[in-house]
């Protein structure tokens, strides 16, 4: 196996595929952490900071100010954001319309573009073939066009005339994973789930623990996909008991 840098958000799929990775024993291991104003960047950069620490990786922080900047998503902005329902999930027009309001410019190529920067100065500089994973798959009912098995393809095609050697594989190891697999994929690799964090929301921390929402979609897509797995959810969401 080549070495590997992992696009790690410090959510549930990132987290996942982070203990994946180890798992196969590369000789090394880099996390790449993203922040761009993201309102829950405090929450997602501890998570992301103790899975790496834990599956033995440096961590590297890249900073995207200006991405933030020009986003119009409610992930960047402070806008109260309406609670989502069981209901809401399930309606895939509803799904259609709302997604544009999670989207981020160009997010997920921009990413991997920068992850694949890191891999081929590795090689060129020491002749270390780095492999770049990432946690994309789709969501719900409706997918974001960067996170589909087709928009995988295009960016391996893409560094091959990227990069001067064209070396470098770009990986999604549950791309054509569901939620709840993605859960139980985890367990078995013994994810530690407390510590990993998908609130598009977020809330203070409580005793130095991470605290969902509970209400955003991604929140939402959370608990069911702990609901519909065999797995006992341990997050900690505002104002309710993880059963």
């Amino acid at each position: 196996m080549n070495n590997a840098i992992i696009i790690l958000s410090g959510g549930l799929d990132s987290s996942v595929v982070a203990y994946q990775v180890k798992s196969q024993d590369p000789k090394k291991i880099k996390s790449i952490f993203f922040n761009y104003n993201q309102r829950t960047l405090v929450q997602e950069e501890f998570a992301a900071r103790e899975i790496s620490k834990r599956i033995n990786a440096e961590f590297i922080k890249v900073n995207l100010p200006w991405l933030g900047k020009i986003s119009s998503s409610l992930i960047n902005k402070k806008d109260k954001i309406k609670k989502t329902t069981e209901k809401d999930i399930e309606d895939v027009e509803k799904e259609n319309k709302d997604i544009i309001n999670w989207w981020i410019p160009c997010r997920n190529s921009i990413f991997i573009n920068i992850a694949l920067a890191y891999a081929e100065s590795y090689y060129l500089k020491n002749k270390e073939i780095y492999d770049i994973y990432i946690g994309i798959k789709d969501e719900g009912k409706v997918a974001m066009k960067d996170t589909t098995p087709e928009f995988l393809e295009i960016m391996n095609k893409m560094q091959k005339h990227a990069t001067n050697d064209g070396i470098y594989m770009i990986i999604a190891p549950l791309i054509d994973k569901d939620k709840p697999e993605t859960v139980e994929i985890g367990n078995k690799l013994k994810v530690p789930f407390e510590l990993t964090y998908s609130c598009y929301v977020g809330a203070p921390f409580k005793d130095e623990k991470l605290i969902h929402c509970g209400y955003c979609s991604n929140c939402m897509q959370r608990k069911k996909a702990f609901h519909f797995s065999t797995v006992k959810d341990p997050s900690g969401y505002k104002n309710v008991q993880s059963k």
